[in-house]
């Protein structure tokens, strides 16, 4: 009598509590897309033809940190992994040099990034087009705008031939990051970024420069 007292009675409220465990499921699964969607990296579009933009340089713009890193077909050796990776504070949107607020990052660091850029290539092909250069640009603006960021580039195959590569952004305020690559097909064809300078951009105007020591 116990027993069949207690069973008609938690039926219903075995039901609604798997109703609600499938509302939450799909809840979260909605959540999960959503941020996938948003947190999606932005893909770079290459510049057909490279011209010359008018400077209004503006300090609501800026550029707060910029890491280099190169990807070379063999590991670097303990000494020479110092000379790898370089992290670069530029402010006001002026632009810098390696020579200026730099940090170098030291093998613990140069290790972890191999690994992090390596990451899922498992064969040669994959990971051959994981090799070459890598630009992390962390930028800001102050008040909202539509703004372009590009990445001009020589090669040191190409020598004074300018390569392009630009991210739009629309109604965009506060910080930012921005990622360029050069690697796989492109660094083995023309060889290593030699020179590179990263433009913010506004209503067709320059407003914020970061250039490297190579770049004139």
């Amino acid at each position: 009598m116990w027993g069949c007292s207690l069973t008609p009675d938690s039926k219903p409220g075995f039901i609604r509590r798997m109703r609600f465990a499938a509302a939450v499921f799909a809840l979260g699964s909605l959540t999960l897309v959503v941020s996938s969607t948003d947190g999606a990296r932005e893909e770079p579009r290459i510049v057909e033809k490279v011209t010359r933009l008018p400077v209004s340089l503006n300090n609501d713009f800026e550029f707060r940190k910029t890491k280099l890193f190169f990807l070379s077909e063999k590991a670097p050796k303990a000494g020479e992994r110092a000379r790898q990776t370089t992290s670069t504070t530029s402010l006001g949107g002026k632009s810098t040099s390696p020579s200026q607020k730099t940090a170098t990052l030291q093998d613990a660091p140069i290790t972890f990034e191999r690994q992090y850029r390596m990451f899922g290539a498992v064969t040669a092909l994959d990971q051959r087009q994981r090799f070459g250069n890598y630009f992390d640009f962390f930028w800001r603006t102050k008040h909202s705008s539509d703004v372009t960021v590009r990445l001009e580039y020589r090669q040191e195959k190409l020598h004074e031939h300018v390569q392009a590569q630009e991210i739009s952004y629309r109604n965009v305020r506060g910080t930012r990051k921005t990622e360029f690559r050069v690697i796989g097909d492109d660094y083995f064809d023309d060889g290593r970024v030699i020179a590179w300078r990263c433009l913010l951009i506004e209503n067709g105007r320059i407003v914020a420069e970061n250039r490297s020591f190579m770049w004139e």
